[in-house]
C-alpha cells in the first residue's frame, strides 16, 4: 500500500522504515529537509511540500500525520484543500479525542475520511512494533488494515492469553476501538496508566535507595520529626541490582522495569537527570474524563500532580505553608 507520512520525528521516521520493510511505499514530508533526504536514501519518496506529497500518492490517498497535537490543526488546514473525496487522513499522534470528533465531522462534510490512531511504542517501535488504538468509521479502518498490520507487533510479541477464545486483531497489537475519537480516548487513558505505573516504580526504588537513613545523622530539634527506629533502616541496598532482579519472575516485571534497569546499569545515580518530568496532556485529559465519569482515579491523579511538583510548580504552595507555620506557631523555617 502507498502511504503519505507527514512528520518524521522520533516515531514518524521509524514508522516509515517499518512500513518499507514490509513492502509498502511511503511518500514522506517534514520541515527538516535532511530527514526527508535520509529516508529517501533508504527507499522512501521524498516530498518538498504537502502539495507535492498529495500529488505523489495513489487515489484514494491515505495521509498519516505524526505530529505534536498543537500542530495537527494548522497542518490539516493546509492539507485538506489538497485532498479529494474518499481520501483518508490518519492522525497517529496524541491529539485530544474531542478534537478528533470535531475534525472527523468537518472532513465527512467534504467526503473525506478521518481516522484517529493512538500509537504506543516510543523509540523502540521500529523493531518491537507499535501498539495501535484506532478510532473511525469501519470502512476507512478496514481499508487501512494492511498498514496497521505491518506497524503492529504481531501475535508473536506476547504469549497467547490462555482463556481467550475470541477472534479479532487485538492479539496482533492493533484494535479498532470504535467511532471517531475512540482510538485517542483509549490511548489517552493508556498514557494516564503509564503515569501511574512509572510513578509507582520510581517511588518504590527511591524508598529502597533510602533504606539506610538510620545510619545517617539526624537533627534533634523541634522542627525535625525523629526517626523512631533507626535500627530498622540500616540497609545499603543496590537499587540497580533490585531493578535487575525485578525483571525476572517478578509480578511487577515489565518493560518499564526493563528500561529503568538499563538506565541504572549505565548510571547508578542517574547522573544527568534533574528529575524534572514533563506532561504532554494525556494525563490531564484522563483525569478530566475520570471526573466527568465519576470514576475514582487517585493513582493517575497523584502521578500527574507529582509531575507538576517535579517542575517546581508547588514552590509557592510550600512557601505559603512555611509562612503559615511561622505565623501561628513561631516556627522558624529550617534551611538546607
Amino acid at each position: 500500500m502507498k502511504l503519505g507520512m507527514v512528520g518524521l520525528g522520533r516515531m514518524g521516521a521509524n514508522l516509515v522504515r517499518r512500513l518499507m520493510r514490509d513492502g509498502h511505499q511511503c511518500v514522506v514530508h517534514d520541515l527538516n529537509e535532511e530527514t526527508v533526504r535520509e529516508l529517501a536514501r533508504e527507499g522512501a519518496i521524498g516530498a518538498t511540500s504537502l502539495e507535492d506529497l498529495v500529488a505523489k500518492l495513489d487515489k484514494p490517498r491515505a495521509v498519516w500525520l505524526m505530529l505534536p497535537a498543537a500542530v495537527v490543526q494548522p497542518t490539516l488546514d493546509e492539507l485538506v484543500p489538497l485532498l479529494e473525496p474518499d481520501d483518508t487522513v490518519i492522525d497517529g499522534g496524541n491529539s485530544f479525542y474531542r478534537d478528533d470528533m470535531a475534525r472527523a465531522k468537518r472532513l465527512a462534510a467534504l467526503q473525506l475520511h478521518y481516522v484517529d490512531c493512538g500509537t504506543s511504542g516510543g523509540v523502540w517501535g521500529l523493531d518491537r512494533g507499535y501498539c495501535l488504538m484506532i478510532g473511525g468509521e469501519g470502512a476507512a479502518v478496514r481499508r487501512l488494515d494492511p498498514v496497521f498490520r505491518t506497524i503492529a507487533p504481531g501475535r508473536g510479541s506476547a504469549e497467547p492469553t490462555p482463556s481467550r477464545t475470541r477472534n479479532g486483531t487485538a492479539p496482533d497489537g492493533y484494535l479498532h476501538c470504535g467511532p471517531s475519537g475512540a482510538g485517542h480516548f483509549v490511548k489517552m487513558v493508556h498514557n494516564g496508566v503509564e503515569y501511574g505505573m512509572m510513578g509507582a516504580i520510581a517511588e518504590g526504588l527511591s524508598i529502597i535507595r533510602h533504606a539506610n537513613v538510620g545510619k545517617k545523622g539526624r537533627a534533634i530539634d523541634a522542627e525535625t520529626a525523629p526517626l523512631r527506629d533507626p535500627e530498622a533502616y540500616q540497609y545499603d541496598i543496590d537499587v540497580a541490582e533490585v531493578a535487575e532482579v525485578w525483571r525476572r519472575g517478578s509480578v511487577v516485571g515489565s518493560w518499564l522495569v526493563d528500561l529503568i534497569a538499563d538506565a541504572l546499569a549505565r548510571s547508578p545515580q542517574l547522573d544527568g537527570f534533574e528529575g524534572r518530568v514533563s506532561d504532554s496532556g494525556e494525563g490531564r485529559w484522563t483525569v478530566d474524563a475520570a471526573i466527568d465519569e465519576s470514576v475514582p482515579a487517585p493513582v493517575i491523579t497523584s502521578a500527574l500532580i507529582e509531575r507538576f511538583e517535579s517542575r517546581g510548580l508547588g514552590q509557592f504552595t510550600d512557601a505559603a505553608l512555611s509562612a503559615m507555620r511561622s505565623e501561628f506557631g513561631g516556627h522558624a523555617e529550617k534551611r538546607g
